[in-house]
């Protein structure tokens, strides 16, 4: 059978091919911790009480038609007075867009932005953007980050590619690492951007920032920033994108919203309304209801991401404690989301059946098998298989399984010589 170029070259999601071939093992019997997907166990980590009970008041209400294409007017002012709130961003609701999550947002705004052959610039590791940038025929700028700055890109190492480039696409708290931008670091990006658009003509595309903020309330002790906050002169240059997916539990709800220069957001209303990739009306009205109750909100995310802090601080720590006894492991202390990004230095080395350990989905396979422990390659993010990091996502597990597990783990990689 014939299909398009596109379709043909498609490279499907590795973190949701790792995660079937979790969740069939685990189907006929097998116990995995699953570490992959950066998704929740609903019975350890249930919605918000209020929002549950407004989304079931909803459909009793037979809220059940088509939604206006870019949303709820009632969700996108609660939305613009929750911005305003929290982070004393000025957006009105016509500056908002609502959909199904985030991805179809980060979809339509490349394809609002970026036309086939464009630059665009993002640093590996990232979620996405190399899919996204597939989608667009984008000429795909990969700025690969170091431990040293905690996986995230410094202005230094953006600078030299964001010359005709149309679009940065940047995420604080960062998917994969958990980890953040400080003040100065996000502040001296957003000056090379700023830099870089007083240097084009007027017919010219400007450099767009494509800011992801989806987990912005989930951070441990750390300070969140944002472009616009930071250098207000920026708000025609920048496209957020944000929702409740990972800050109330909701992953399965589908609601994400953008927020952004009108222009922008009215083609991205366009290109979904197409697609008619809406968030369920039900919902949408419970997310405005909730929004609205700041209290209830606050009480929620503290509670919510205290939980998940002690999760990645018990994983954390017992990654350092196999550092202790020799392993060639080690981790960076999350700051923010629902990850753990860990070293384990074991590729090359020799396993029990006498082949070597090829490369990171190698040693991702090996362990799934020997462990009982699910984790996702840093190359399924844009790095290369030959580099020994990985993702571990907290918030399918309970703190008594990640504890059960570690001993599994640090067993396997005692096998490997």
């Amino acid at each position: 059978m014939k299909v398009s170029k596109l379709a043909a070259n498609l490279i499907g999601s590795e973190i949701i091919k790792i995660g079937n071939l979790v969740n069939d093992m685990k189907s006929q019997g097998a116990e995995i911790a699953n570490l992959t997907i950066g998704d929740l166990d609903a019975n350890l980590y249930p919605i918000p009480a209020l929002l549950k009970s407004e989304i079931q008041k909803a459909y009793q209400h037979n809220l059940t038609n088509y939604p206006p294409a870019n949303g709820l007017l009632s969700l996108r002012k609660a939305v613009s007075s929750d911005l305003k709130q929290r982070w004393s961003l000025e957006y009105s609701a016509d500056e908002i867009l609502i959909a199904g999550g985030s991805r179809p947002l980060i979809y339509a705004a490349f394809k609002a932005i970026v036309d086939e052959g464009d630059k665009v610039v993002y640093p590996t590791p990232s979620w996405n953007n190399n899919h996204y940038s597939y989608l667009t025929q984008a000429e795909k700028i990969e700025v690969e980050t170091s431990q040293a700055n905690n996986f995230l890109p410094t202005a230094e190492e953006l600078k030299p590619h964001l010359k005709d480039a149309v679009l940065l696409a940047i995420c604080s708290p960062l998917n994969p690492t958990g980890t953040m931008f400080t003040k100065e670091q996000l502040s001296e990006i957003c000056s090379l951007v700023i830099e870089e658009n007083k240097s084009r003509t007027a017919d010219q595309k400007p450099l767009y920032i494509l800011y992801d903020q989806i987990y912005a309330l989930l951070t441990f002790g750390e300070a969140h920033y944002n472009p616009v906050s930071l250098f207000p002169e920026l708000k025609p240059y920048t496209v957020y994108i944000d929702g409740t997916s990972k800050c109330f539990a909701a992953t399965g709800l589908r609601v994400g919203w953008s927020f952004g220069p009108a222009e922008i957001m009215d083609k991205m209303k366009a290109l979904l309304g197409h697609i008619g990739a809406w968030a369920p009306k039900p919902e949408q009205q419970a997310v405005s209801v909730f929004l609205n109750e700041s209290t209830e909100v606050d009480l929620f995310v503290q509670d919510f991401k205290g939980k998940i802090a002690d999760s990645l601080q018990v994983l954390y720590d017992g990654i350092q404690e196999m550092r202790s006894h020799g392993l060639s492991v080690n981790a960076i202390q999350p700051m923010g989301a629902m990850y753990l990004t860990i070293e384990l230095d074991y590729l090359g080395r020799t396993k029990p059946d006498g082949s070597s350990v090829a490369d990171s989905s190698d040693l991702v396979f090996y362990l799934i098998e020997h462990a009982g422990v699910a984790l996702v390659p840093f190359s399924a993010f844009g790095n290369s298989r030959n580099m020994p990091w990985f993702r571990a996502s907290a918030g399918g597990l309970s703190q008594e399984e990640i504890k059960n597990m570690l001993p599994r783990l640090e067993e396997a990689l005692k096998q490997l010589k």
